[in-house]
């Protein structure tokens, strides 16, 4: 049996497991929670392509003003792996890492749990220790073979489901749907925002065979619009609406009196990084936004807009295995300016170089981050860093202050 002495070799043992590495099944879960036996905590799911995290932190804030202990479990991390679980939005202890991991490793199957399943066992330990009210629990990749698709929700929030994931989900929107359909429970609760109608299709449908109720956001919370976010952009009034809702509803169900007040206050005080965040680094105006597909660069591109925003340059990338065709309009229309490609590094990157020549004459390659934040310094106006989570982790790497309020 593995044994982790330090939070060091817990990385370690992490890495080996491999980041990006899945097998699309539920056995190994399913056999660590059989053994670990029924969690004490109600768990919120959120599902969907684009806005997870956003909806999450909505829910999550909100819970929080009302005094609830929230557990916060999300994917990826940008600088380090402790980022994916907190306690009202507190990272846990490295101390507590090794503890939970070692407690994970000492169940049978623990040492055979791939990494996104390893930290997934991880959260629900912490959470137990935690005491925690509800757990909301993000989706990493689809939904009916995902690791947290085994902790029997209450309640699943389904974001806007789009194109993504292609090559694993399928080629269709109906496909990336039905996988994701797939975390609606048996006899449970799902609450979806807007959806494309073939994607709304495989909601109801999945619903109806295994007997779920499926609500709609639009039923449940009136819109958003003149309630201060703490997140900035006009597609959150969406994601705030559905977490609204969802709100609303966990809270009738588990006799919590919800109060305009504290609803209020939760939507304003909601942070998560890299959402359309304004940061300012020695005077100089950077705007950090994790748009990764065609979906979520066309709602960063109306929140520019909407703000009368136009970067003076946009530093960019995306991982190879993205559908990139559709993006390359969509990023050349967000500034008159260049377009700088960083090198990265990692399995999933693509080439800055065939990456700036399918960009056009605007882009040009970078051989980092920091050569494209001092490029992007010669011109005027602001910079905008869209196009990747991990795009954005280089950029915290080097200033890691702004990964909190």
């Amino acid at each position: 049996m593995t044994h982790i002495h330090d939070y060091s070799q817990l990385t370690e043992y992490m890495d080996r497991l491999g980041l990006f590495h899945m097998d699309l099944s539920l056995d190994r879960m399913k056999a660590f929670m059989t053994n670990h036996g029924p969690i004490d905590f109600p768990v919120v799911h959120v599902v969907g392509t684009n806005g997870k995290g956003s909806t999450s932190a909505f829910f999550s804030s909100m819970a929080r003003a009302h005094g609830l202990t929230v557990g916060g479990f999300s994917s990826p991390h940008f600088v380090t792996p402790r980022e994916r679980v907190h306690i009202n939005g507190t990272m846990v202890s490295r101390e507590t890492w090794v503890e939970l991991a070692n407690a994970v490793l000492s169940s049978p199957g623990g040492d055979a749990l791939t990494y996104f399943e390893f930290q997934t066992c991880l959260a629900v330990l912490a959470f137990e220790r935690e005491g925690v009210d509800v757990a909301v629990m993000e989706a990493g990749l689809g939904g009916r073979f995902d690791a947290t698709n085994v902790l029997n929700p209450g309640l699943t929030l389904f974001t806007p489901i789009g194109m993504d994931h292609e090559k694993i989900l399928g080629p269709t929107l109906t496909d990336i749907a039905t996988d994701k359909a797939g975390a609606i429970q048996s006899a449970s609760v799902a609450v979806t925002g807007a959806q494309e109608p073939d994607a709304m299709i495989q909601l109801q449908d999945r619903a109806q065979t295994v007997g779920a109720r499926l609500m709609y956001a639009v039923d449940l919370a009136d819109p958003v619009r003149d309630v201060p976010l703490g997140l900035q952009g006009i597609h959150q009034t969406m994601n705030a609406r559905l977490a609204l809702a969802g709100w609303r509803w966990f809270a009738t169900e588990h006799s919590v009196s919800s109060d305009s007040a504290c609803e209020t206050a939760g939507l304003k005080s909601a942070f998560i990084p890299g959402r359309l965040q304004t940061v300012f680094v020695h005077g100089r105006k950077i705007v950090l936004d994790g748009a990764h597909n065609s979906h979520a660069l066309i709602a960063l591109s109306a929140a520019l807009k909407a703000q009368d925003l136009r970067p003076g340059c946009v530093i960019f990338t995306c991982l190879k295995d993205k559908t990139l065709a559709p993006m390359i309009p969509l990023v050349q229309s967000l500034t008159d300016g260049p377009i700088l490609v960083p090198s990265m590094e990692g399995q999933r990157a693509q080439s800055a170089e065939s990456l700036a020549n399918s960009l056009g004459e605007k882009a040009q390659p970078v051989p980092s981050m920091q050569a494209a934040l001092e490029m992007g310094a010669d011109f005027e106006g602001t910079t905008l860093v869209c196009g990747s989570l991990y795009l954005l982790a280089e950029f915290y790497k080097l200033y890691p202050d702004f990964l909190t309020v």
